[in-house]
């Protein structure tokens, strides 16, 4: 839960709903939504977002008396937005928050309401179906993840680092509470058209491998050859080959000056590999902590080596002016396309990896007074 509330905005893009019409080439399954907005009487339209590709794909329909249909092509069953917005007559109100996540599959599919569509029956989706049913199970762990993520949100603003410290605690317990919900489902309905859904919930974002694999050979064979189950696959291996015990894998990257900086260069020396971005505020929250474990311990043979996803070069060095990030930095400034987070398997930031002088990873994702006591431990 924790990783979920603190690195969410971070792993995925942001969700935008625009005039703009985009459309991806048709590919899969063709399915349709038909829609009733039964007492909306002023002009509207209806954005969908989805995922395809890779790519964030947008479309949308005309509310033309109460009803709407879209269209659109899946390889598989795929979690998407539909997104109510009125017209005034100054402007289009996209900011507005009457959304809706369900599931499509192959088909039609019927969504009904009065005037709300983040309240809509959703029918003819037996991905939805089981969506739905997780939630259900979810429902009292998601409140409390709610209730929560409004005391972070207000300590944040009141900068109370305490407070913050002491919700670590709670948030670990939801993430695992979580966590276990959905591993229940998921061995329970292994057949289940969101079955590969549950199990990347499950996984997180950093992945263990050991934990994961198991689980990933309980599904069937279509659902691991289906898009996001390769995806998955891919990244299972990535994380076998980058587990705590392993040789860390070797990489060089450009310095700000353009010299290239091998990671084998850091040879004989405790080495944290962190990737971070100058847009991620989670990692500029976390900076003065690795800031402190760095005074701390460089001369104690204690070396960063900083991996940036940005892709604006004077944004990055902003960045690490203004944090006081001392240490050595790379980036080919290809934003989550960096090549370095691709082979480590980064989906999310911030993420860190601790290695050895003799190039073994010790510990993954270190954050706080964990990443000063783990160095206290080794060093």
């Amino acid at each position: 839960m924790k990783a979920t509330i603190v690195s969410a905005a971070i792993l995925l893009p942001t969700v935008l709903f625009a005039q703009e019409k985009k459309k991806a080439a048709p590919a899969g399954s063709p399915f349709t939504i038909q829609g009733t907005v039964s007492e909306q009487q002023k002009p509207a339209t209806v954005y969908l977002r989805m995922r395809k590709g890779g790519e964030t794909v947008l479309d949308s329909a005309q509310l033309s008396n109460g009803k709407f249909t879209i269209t659109g092509n899946v390889e598989e069953p795929s979690l998407v937005s539909l997104m109510l917005v009125q017209k005034s007559k100054e402007k289009l109100m996209s900011m507005g928050r009457d959304m809706l996540a369900l599931y499509v599959d192959n088909g039609t599919i019927t969504v009904t309401t009065t005037d709300s569509i983040s309240k809509a029956t959703v029918t003819g989706s037996k991905a939805n179906d089981d969506y739905m049913k997780l939630q259900e199970q979810l429902k009292d762990v998601n409140a409390q993840a709610a209730a929560l993520q409004k005391k972070y949100r207000e300590m944040a603003k009141n900068k109370d680092e305490e407070g913050l410290k002491k919700l670590e605690t709670a948030y670990d317990a939801l993430d695992a509470e979580e966590k276990k919900i959905e591993r229940e489902f998921l061995l329970q309905n292994t057949s289940s058209p969101i079955a590969m859904y549950v199990l990347n919930q499950v996984a997180g974002y950093d992945i263990k491998p050991n934990e994961i694999l198991p689980l990933y050979k309980k599904l069937s064979k279509a659902a691991r050859n289906s898009p996001s189950g390769k995806d998955l696959g891919k990244r299972l291996e990535s994380a076998k080959k980058t587990a705590v015990g392993e040789s860390a894998l070797e990489f060089s990257q450009a310095d700000s000056s353009g010299a290239n900086i091998s990671l084998a260069s850091f040879r004989g020396k405790y080495v944290l590999v962190d990737f971070w971005a100058s847009w991620c505020g989670p990692c500029r929250a976390e900076n003065p902590n690795v800031v402190k474990a760095y005074d701390k311990f460089k001369s104690k043979g204690f070396e960063i080596l900083g991996v940036s996803l940005d892709d604006k070069k004077e944004k990055w060095l902003a960045a690490i002016t203004a944090d006081k990030l001392t240490w050595t930095h790379v980036s080919d400034l290809k934003g989550w396309k960096n090549t370095v987070a691709e082979l480590y398997g980064v989906r999310a930031i911030p993420q860190n990896v601790l290695i050895d002088p003799k190039g073994k990873i010790i510990a993954k994702n270190l954050r706080g007074e964990e990443l000063e006591k783990k160095l206290a431990e080794v060093l």
